[in-house]
């Protein structure tokens, strides 16, 4: 069904215009029964290269949950932070609650039952401790042609 709309007041700027769109429908100013799908194949999303740190046994971890998965152990994280991420904007917690999240984490990382992350390796040097070098056979020569 086909109706005329009405029309859309002129904004003084892009706040005005958001608090209007947060207050009306957008059904009254746009007949739906015309609308087009649009594609846009050239949009990239935008991206920012960033420096983290993290620590040695939580990259370790990531990387072994990413491996399981068959994933590059980056996109795993991107996945994760932005689940986090829309997760806590959902919940909508003030600033005082989120600040006192915000710790070091200690391992094993998350809420994960006791028993399901790896043990830890007892027979190993710690990291920091230089490996000993392997010796290596010589290998056999092939003959020249």
């Amino acid at each position: 069904m086909s109706r005329n709309p009405k029309p859309i007041p002129a904004f003084r700027d892009e706040d005005a215009e958001r608090e209007f769109w947060a207050t009306h429908d957008l059904s009254d100013y746009f007949d739906l029964a015309r609308a087009v799908p649009a594609r846009f194949p050239n949009l990239k999303p935008s991206t920012a290269t960033i420096s983290l740190r993290l620590p040695a046994s939580l990259l370790a971890d990531l990387k072994i949950l990413a491996n399981r998965l068959d994933v590059p152990y980056q996109s795993l994280l991107k996945v994760f932070l932005a689940q986090r991420v829309h997760l806590e904007l959902r919940r909508g917690r003030d600033p005082a609650e989120l600040a006192a999240l915000v710790r070091e984490p200690e391992p094993p990382y998350g809420q994960a039952p006791v028993g399901t992350h790896r043990p830890a390796r007892t027979d190993e040097p710690p990291p920091t401790a230089p490996k000993p070098a392997r010796r290596q056979a010589p290998r056999a020569r092939r003959p020249r042609r």
